[in-house]
């Protein structure tokens, strides 16, 4: 078995590729065996693959935007497994080391044929064998200009890829041509309304009851003679335009009609027949086909590109919480943030002064996704700020208050702990505003809730809040978490809980501080199933050490 890559290109398009040789470079310069120069967030040269039959490994060239796979950022040689996604800024890479099975195939020696055999070519078909005629007006078209040259040409013209507007206006010429009309307008739904997306001529007079058929009824509709419909007769608005003959078709994939195509020919005394509704029908059938399909394209590379730029924010919001526990004398830290979405609105920190105390820091801003974690950046900006500036926690959580009212949006807020660690003294200052309350267990297995402060931020400017303190002893931890651990819910719907987290806290309070955090998030795992979260998670624990 020869290994594959499914490569979908930044344009969206996707082909498949068979790893023959033993290194294949990717990047932005010519020289790669994959070349994107369109693309800017990739480097000159970006990443690489490397290996020998089914044996491939994966490592970034020093990248400024970094090579994910499956959306882990690549450190090292990685080594490729089946399905593994690779994704180096809009290029996005599929490993299947099996590849496309080998066909075969076994030509058997014939007689020539003869009997009862019918033949054609694609020349017959398109014309190409003919001499082209102008013909006379109101003449029958040539013998070669048949349904099936017209369906034929449609089919190749419908092939490439265009975008929706150039799509829109070759579906419209191709109609055209197809029924012999002079002019027409093709027009699609788009949220309850009709819009013109191509026409060839100009004041269109449509009949409400055409439209309504067409769009309503599903029905392809042909007038032969307007001067022989009593209703159309009557229009003087379509009278004066001489109109002799109208046809109108749905654009319907399945059941759904997304719009129609209308021909005419007001000057042309030839009257359209049956047989060009058929035509006409067919056409647009397999048109809106093609427009949905376009559509559809469309939205996955919009959908692609997105969660590529997901991925690259989701690197950049990792990069704001800490890289490294610091290392504080007589306490051990540790934290963890899990993310619902790609992205999320939780945060925690450690801040270091210089007088050598360290700030334990939690929030949790209203709401998921990109929002959300716009606004935990903004947050993580203006505390690293303030709190550098001032020292009392409560004079933090005050100023951080008046900043974020300022700038948040009206049905956005932000729960939020701060405290500062004196390893002199082992005494924690702390502030509460509206965040769960974090659980203080005693050695001993006394379990208190930090809760002093005041309410959320973001709402009320003016409002002072007040700070409290407490001992860290030897022994004892302390436990910052966000409501995505106690409001995490059971296939049953019962809720993980605060006394069920305080029970898992005291059995695990003698743990390292890693270890802790880790036990948190693998019960909340475990009480949740297999279902996806539903908020993010964000765990710290502080234990004071001997």
């Amino acid at each position: 078995m020869i290994p594959e890559l499914a490569i979908t290109s930044p344009d969206g398009n996707t082909r498949t590729m068979r790893l023959e040789t033993g290194r294949l470079m990717l990047g932005r310069s010519g020289g790669s065996d994959l070349s994107y120069p369109e693309d800017v967030g990739l480097s000159r040269q970006h990443m690489a693959l490397e290996g020998k039959g089914e044996e491939w490994v994966v490592y970034d060239l020093g990248s400024k935007n970094g090579t994910f796979v499956n959306g882990v950022r690549v450190a090292g040689k990685v080594r490729l497994r089946p399905g593994d996604r690779i994704t180096a800024s809009h290029v996005a890479l599929v490993y299947d080391p099996a590849g496309a099975s080998a066909k075969t195939v076994l030509f058997e020696r014939t007689p020539e044929l003869a009997g009862a055999t019918v033949s054609t070519s694609l020349d017959r078909l398109l014309g190409r064998e003919a001499q082209a005629v102008e013909p006379e007006p109101g003449a029958a078209p040539p013998l070669w200009a048949t349904p099936v040259t017209a369906l034929v040409r449609a089919g190749r013209e419908l092939a490439a890829r265009r975008p929706l507007p150039e799509l829109f206006r070759v579906i419209l010429d191709l109609a055209i041509e197809a029924v012999g009309a002079e002019r027409g307008v093709l027009l699609t739904r788009e949220k309850g309304e009709l819009v013109v997306q191509a026409w060839r001529g100009e004041d269109f007079r449509i009949s409400t009851t055409v439209r309504d058929r067409v769009l309503e009824g599903k029905d392809s509709v042909l007038v032969q003679d307007i001067q022989h419909d009593a209703a159309l007769r009557g229009r003087m608005s379509i009278v004066a335009e001489k109109m002799r003959s109208l046809m109108a078709a749905p654009l319907q994939t399945d059941e759904r009609v997304i719009g129609l195509i209308y021909v005419d020919s007001p000057r042309t005394p030839r009257l359209f027949s049956p047989e060009d509704l058929n035509l006409l029908t067919v056409m647009a059938n397999v048109a809106a086909i093609r427009i949905e399909h376009e559509r559809l394209a469309e939205i996955e590379q919009s959908e692609h590109l997105l969660e590529s730029e997901l991925e690259q924010a989701a690197e950049i919001q990792r990069r704001f919480l800490p890289a490294d526990v610091p290392e504080v004398r007589g306490i051990e830290l540790a934290g963890l943030n899990v993310p619902c979405r790609m992205v999320g609105g939780d945060y925690y920190d450690f801040l270091h002064y210089p007088d050598g105390k360290v700030g334990l820091v939690i929030g949790d801003v209203a709401g998921k996704g990109m929002p959300a974690a716009l606004m935990m950046t903004c947050l993580q900006a203006k505390v690293q700020a303030i709190a550098e500036a001032a020292a009392a926690p409560s004079a933090v959580v005050t100023r951080l208050n008046r900043s974020l009212a300022a700038t948040c949006p009206q049905n956005r807020f932000v729960t939020f702990f701060f405290s500062v660690f004196d390893p002199g003294s082992g005494e924690l200052a702390y502030c509460n505003a509206g965040h769960n309350p974090p659980l203080l267990v005693r050695a001993g297995g006394e379990v208190l809730r930090l809760e002093a402060g005041g309410p959320v931020l973001g709402i009320l400017p003016a409002l002072n809040f007040r700070e409290d303190r407490c001992a860290l002893e030897a022994g004892d931890l302390l436990c910052l978490y966000s409501d995505g651990v106690t409001e995490a819910a059971s296939p049953d719907g019962e809720e993980f809980g605060e006394a069920r987290l305080t029970e898992l806290l005291l059995q695990a309070r003698r743990s390292p501080a890693a270890a802790i955090v880790n036990a948190v998030h693998d019960a909340v795992r475990q009480w949740t199933g297999e279902q996806p979260a539903a908020d993010d998670i964000t765990v710290v624990a502080a234990r004071r050490i001997e």
